[in-house]
């Protein structure tokens, strides 16, 4: 907010005027949408699917907007677009398949997250949360020791070692 309020009033400092109300708008909605929600969309995947899956499955985004650019506008479907979009294709593809699945543990830990009740989170709450999932308040996990496939996310921190 702090850049955005800097480069409006440099903008008007400089001589420029805003934009009528409906484009205005309409540039407020696409800069929440493909900016705001967006970048909170990165941190939750960050979180949940770890640096590595979180970078492949964004980096796809340049190539949606070219296939959005084609559909809507018109744009040339080009030899260099299509061989790109193959070896993305490619690349998420691997991704999805790659499998990590092995006996881990997880050490005793107290945190508060939005969650639901999963193989993670086995507890008793204490009559002030509501009984509605997914919820969230501080709780404990006991230590675990168990084998599941996983992705590097917030209970799957964990050193794998020699195999």
């Amino acid at each position: 907010m702090a850049a955005g309020a800097v480069n409006l009033a440099l903008a008007l400092v400089t001589g420029a005027h805003l934009p009528a109300t409906g484009p205005l708008l309409a540039a407020g909605v696409v800069g929440f949408l493909g900016y705001g929600v967006s970048l909170v969309m990165f941190v939750l995947a960050l979180r949940h699917l770890g640096a590595a899956r979180t970078g492949a499955y964004f980096s796809m985004a340049p190539f949606i907007g070219a296939g959005l650019a084609i559909a809507m506008f018109g744009e040339p479907l080009t030899v260099q677009l299509l061989a790109a979009s193959a070896l993305m294709i490619v690349g998420v593809a691997l991704h999805l398949m790659k499998g990590h699945d092995h006996r881990h543990a997880h050490e005793r830990l107290e945190h508060e997250h939005r969650h639901v009740h999963d193989a993670h989170h086995q507890h008793q709450h204490d009559g002030e949360v509501p009984d509605v999932e997914p919820h969230t308040h501080v709780h404990r996990h006991a230590a675990l020791t168990h084998s599941h496939p996983h992705y590097p996310d917030l209970h799957h921190r964990h050193g794998h070692g020699a195999r």
